[in-house]
């Protein structure tokens, strides 16, 4: 059994580099004031494919759609800020409706563009696929109004990018 500060054999990768090998991974390492049980519960209530592996008063290790997370009970030191968000990538204005209810709620903060805070203040970017899609489109007056759209909004509503698309 891994130690709990262990990334786990398998979320690693073998890497050759100027003659070296590696055992990489990179894992997000979450630091929280005191409440890392209730956060490991709270995304696992959030995210359908969720895995606790460990979590006591101290620390955790958890997945969240197969991505390795480990969190610590720090203090208060360091708090959390836009300048890291994990993205949420989306198909549907259901999967959006989802993952924006969920992590708004019980204190959460909406944003502009697709961004929010969950109620423990880490940052979140739930995007729909057609976002990305129609800003990349090389009609640029689509993806202009598209990008304008997309800037008035806080929760991102495909069937507005899809009108502004369309023009």
């Amino acid at each position: 059994m891994p130690r709990p500060w262990d990334s786990g054999a398998r979320s690693r990768v073998r890497s050759k580099t100027k003659g070296y090998s590696f055992m990489t991974s990179i894992t997000p390492f979450l630091w929280f004031d005191n409440n890392v049980p209730e956060a490991v519960a709270f995304y696992k209530s959030v995210f359908p494919n969720a895995e606790v592996e460990t979590v006591s008063d101290f620390m955790a290790v958890f997945e969240l759609e197969g991505q390795r997370f480990h969190a610590l009970n720090g203090g208060p030191q360091y708090r959390f800020n836009e300048a890291v968000s994990f993205f949420i990538s989306v198909e549907t204005q259901g999967e959006v409706d989802y993952f924006w209810d969920r992590l708004t709620a019980d204190g959460g903060e909406e944003s502009r563009c697709g961004w929010l805070k969950d109620k423990f203040g880490l940052s979140w970017q739930v995007i729909p696929s057609a976002l990305g899609r129609y800003l990349g489109d090389p009609d640029r007056t689509k993806a202009n109004r598209v990008m304008q759209a997309m800037m008035g909004m806080r929760k991102i509503v495909i069937a507005d990018l899809d009108k502004a698309y369309a023009g």
